[in-house]
């Protein structure tokens, strides 16, 4: 009997491939003979290959179809060549989104790959397995059909009762935008789970161990009918500890959606918005609209419940460095958790890739194929952008240095991308940029980098950001520029008048100190302030 590997190489360990075990699902469920035969081989790109290609060996496949991304391309395409070294027999195969656009160009320039599954997998791989091993070969392009219920739930007992991995999920496929750089506009059309098969998935969801959901719908907000009601049920079923990560469109928001996510618990629900740019003429070009007015409204109105994701995409066309800022001052000032910067990616099959010449793109030959230059920004501004990027993460994306960064902002500097490019040429300069940091690193440097722009008001700076180490949690060893001023008297009477099992426990979870300036008001005068660890809460007192 033929043994069958579906191989799944992810970009990080905590992350779970959804294709191959719907395709593993599907393939079992309509053929009763693979049950026993088909498996699913499951690392990482930081795995070392020749493990990966050990595991492979030992489990002694005659077919296997590797799960083929943008960040995995070049991983996949080692290993295929030294598995056709030691399993010169073995049938082996693609699919997935990074192979389903130039198909019969993979097959032709790569010898040792007998197959590629084009486009959705099911169908195609089940048609696959049903042929003989001498038979299978060429591309397999079977779509699914509208309705999508025939596809079993994907995963097992055993990993929703994980705790450490994201699961994946979707609710439906395809999108209805025709952005020039995404893979989604290649395709036409909307496929949908029903409804009741959706809130029967989620209802597994909810009595698992599992801490992150994300869907995988790339405009999950499309049908209003529809994701009201997921919303609703989602609600009305809540489970504490728990999130179900979402990418939105908040340009087509409504007054009644608005007033639904008022009613969403703390952490529930994770939103990511693709802002891209602001820019007009570049919106224009990407065939992607903004409204930008009434997308910062909607905006602002997603109950702070909520945590946001907010998008910028670096080398779009007509998008100088210049106007680049604005894109980013933009979101930044809309004030989300996280601000994620990506850089354009030329991708196969993409409107994009057929406008290199008219924009005069230059990018990478090798996976993930990201631009290097084009006629409105040069390699080394796309640096600068790579550099604020990095220092971005640490100082914002963090959300660490919240009162630092908006002191510093406000009083000194006309935007916010003023400030991060600055820091990022003090890192550069430093030799910070291209190291790890421990967190309490980063509070000195930010001081240091405070007093070498000779920045005024530096006592109140300080206040600032001791506030902010102190926010994040107990501090156990202080920097100097850390002077503690503590009652400890009266903090131990806030401990007792608090609902801690004790004044051990109530030390080991909160915090108390003196600011000679009030920080939460932002003006002159003393403040005493108690941090709550425990409920993440912080309290004048």
């Amino acid at each position: 009997m033929k043994k069958y590997l579906l191989v799944a190489l992810n970009s990080q360990y905590i992350h779970t491939n959804l294709a191959v075990r719907y395709i593993k699902k599907y393939v079992e469920e309509h053929n009763d003979n693979l049950h026993k035969t088909m498996e699913i081989y499951e690392s990482n790109i930081n795995n070392q290959l020749i493990n990966i290609v050990r595991d492979i060996y030992e489990k002694s496949p005659d077919v296997i179809i590797f799960s083929t991304y943008i960040w995995n391309r070049e991983y996949v395409f080692k290993i295929i060549a030294e598995m056709k070294k030691i399993l010169p027999g073995c049938k082996i195969g693609l699919g997935g989104p990074e192979v389903s656009y130039d198909s019969e160009k993979v097959l032709s320039e790569n010898p040792g790959i007998d197959f590629v599954v084009k486009g959705e997998g099911e169908r195609g791989v089940l048609k696959m397995f049903s042929q003989s091993l001498e038979n299978i070969g060429g591309i397999y392009d079977y779509p699914m059909a509208h309705d999508l219920d025939e596809i079993p739930f994907p995963y097992t007992l055993e990993e929703i009762m994980e705790e450490k991995k994201i699961l994946y999920y979707e609710s439906s496929r395809g999108c209805p935008f025709s952005c020039s750089y995404c893979l989604s506009s290649a395709d036409r059309g909307i496929k949908y789970f029903s409804l009741e098969r959706v809130k029967r998935d989620l209802g597994i969801f909810l009595q698992s161990n599992i801490k992150l959901i994300k869907f995988v719908d790339r405009t999950f907000n499309i049908n209003r009918g529809r994701y009201m009601e997921i919303w609703s049920y989602l609600i009305e079923n809540y489970r504490e500890g728990i999130t179900f990560h979402f990418e939105v469109n908040a340009n087509i928001f409504d007054n009644e959606t608005l007033e639904l996510l008022k009613k969403v618990p703390e952490g529930y629900f994770q939103f990511e918005i693709g802002v891209q740019s602001v820019n007009w003429e570049t919106m224009e070009s990407i065939n992607r609209r903004n409204l930008l007015d009434r997308l910062s409204e909607n905006i602002k109105k997603i109950p702070k419940t909520i945590h946001l994701h907010l998008d910028l995409i670096a080398g779009l066309p007509h998008e100088t460095y210049s106007l680049f800022q604005n894109s980013f001052n933009y979101v930044y000032n809309l004030k989300p958790e996280m601000i994620q910067m990506g850089f354009l990616k030329i991708l196969k099959g993409t409107r994009m890739e057929r406008e290199v010449e008219q924009y005069g793109y230059s990018y990478t030959d090798f996976a993930p194929f990201e631009v290097l230059s084009n006629r409105f920004i040069k390699f080394g501004e796309l640096v600068k952008l790579k550099e604020i990027e990095r220092v971005l993460d640490f100082y914002y994306n963090s959300e660490k240095f919240q009162k630092s960064l908006d002191y510093i902002i406000d009083n000194f500097y006309n935007s916010p991308f003023l400030f991060f490019q600055d820091i990022a040429e003090y890192f550069k300069e430093k030799g910070y940029m291209d190291i790890g940091h421990k967190e309490q690193s980063l509070y000195n440097y930010l001081l240091d980098f405070y007093k070498d722009k000779k920045l005024g008001n530096r006592d109140i700076f300080i206040e600032h950001l001791k506030f902010d180490m102190l926010s994040g949690g107990k501090v156990s060893s202080s920097p100097s520029w850390l002077e503690r001023n503590r009652d400890e008297e009266r903090y131990n009477f806030l401990i007792k008048s608090k609902n801690y099992v004790s004044v051990r426990e109530g030390h080991k979870f909160s915090d108390l100190e003196k600011f000679s300036y009030n920080i939460l008001e932002g003006k002159a005068g003393e403040i005493e302030i108690f941090f709550d660890y425990k409920n993440r809460r912080v309290e004048r007192v």
